[in-house]
């Protein structure tokens, strides 16, 4: 069994879909790589942004609960979505941003590393974070920022709790990530990648938990590269005293459910079989794809759903 590679994506809670899409692709120039819906709520998007073509490791993805009440950060939650950008790059995302009224603070050195902070429509808290490790993900030329200051996929998340022991055991243990240190409170945990490699772990232990609303991070995935690895994964974390869901069939991936020690949901998604499995690169995230099992309430479902308006590619090269 494989060590974990890292993250495979993060899924979050959104209120406006438009927003959400207008921020994250116009703003971050995400691209939005898959319009569906989710799963066990049919009646509302489920949308995915990432790299070109949705490489794991660059995979944000949103539930849009229209008029959705905001929620408040607490202990057993993931808190930030850290992102890698360039060296030297900083200063044109700040300046990019706030050009789309976006406030950013300058968090300075965090393990050694420059950071920008700021938050998304809903206040989830992100973060950009400068990075001089290569990694090979797929510019979206058609979107609206320069290859070479252009987000290279996720750093990785900040999980915040009272207690951070059992987790810790967990993701080194269990996962394989090596405990790199701790810088103020914060322990950082790494796998063997560079997409999405960092578990930092905030320990606040006599903060109350949090409220889930829009702005809340919904649940991290972790990486496997086959079905194979999975079912170790899920035979092995069960031995471990977990309480492991089934395999279920999302479509673009397969996946087990679980919460870790600190009330945190943790998935564990494989690679494939992929999100060119409906879908050629051009036409990605272009129009409403549903499994073959909801397929028959299309017509219900497309009635109930806001419509979204999605945005033409843009020509960086003019810039």
């Amino acid at each position: 069994m494989h060590r974990i590679q890292g993250l495979h994506h993060i899924t979050a809670v959104a209120s406006d879909p438009q927003a959400n899409v207008d921020f994250y692709e116009q703003a971050l120039g995400q691209r939005l790589i898959k319009t569906t819906v989710n799963f066990d709520d049919p009646g509302t998007y489920h949308l995915y942004y990432g790299d070109e073509i949705g490489t794991p490791g660059t995979i944000l993805t949103f539930f849009p609960w229209l008029h959705m009440g905001r929620g408040r950060a607490g202990a057993g939650e993931t808190v930030t979505v850290a992102y890698h950008v360039p060296l030297d790059s900083l200063e044109f995302w700040a300046e990019h941003l706030e050009r789309h009224a976006v406030e950013v603070t300058r968090v300075g050195e965090r393990f050694g590393q420059q950071t920008l902070k700021f938050a998304d429509p809903d206040g989830m808290m992100l973060t950009l974070v400068a990075n001089g490790e290569v990694t090979e993900l797929r510019h979206w030329n058609s979107g609206p920022i320069p290859e070479e200051h252009a987000i290279r996929g996720f750093q990785g998340v900040t999980l915040r709790l009272s207690s951070i022991e059992a987790t810790g055991a967990l993701i080194t243990e269990q996962f394989g990530y090596d405990f790199v240190g701790q810088e103020n409170g914060v322990y950082r945990y790494r796998a063997e990648s560079n997409v999405g490699a960092v578990v930092d772990i905030e320990h606040l232990p006599d903060t109350d938990r949090g409220r889930f609303g829009a702005g809340s991070i919904h649940h991290i995935a972790f990486r496997t590269v086959s079905d194979d690895e999975q079912k170790e994964y899920q035979t092995a974390l069960r031995s471990a005293g977990h309480d492991v869901t089934e395999v279920r069939d999302r479509q673009y991936f397969h996946s087990i459910y679980f919460r870790e020690p600190g009330g945190v949901l943790f998935e564990v998604a494989t690679d494939a079989p992929g999100f060119l499995v409906d879908e050629d690169v051009a036409g990605l995230g272009s129009s409403l794809k549903l499994p073959p099992w909801i397929e028959p309430r299309r017509e219900h479902i497309e009635k109930r759903l806001p419509p979204i308006k999605r945005h033409p590619p843009s020509s960086v090269s003019a810039r």
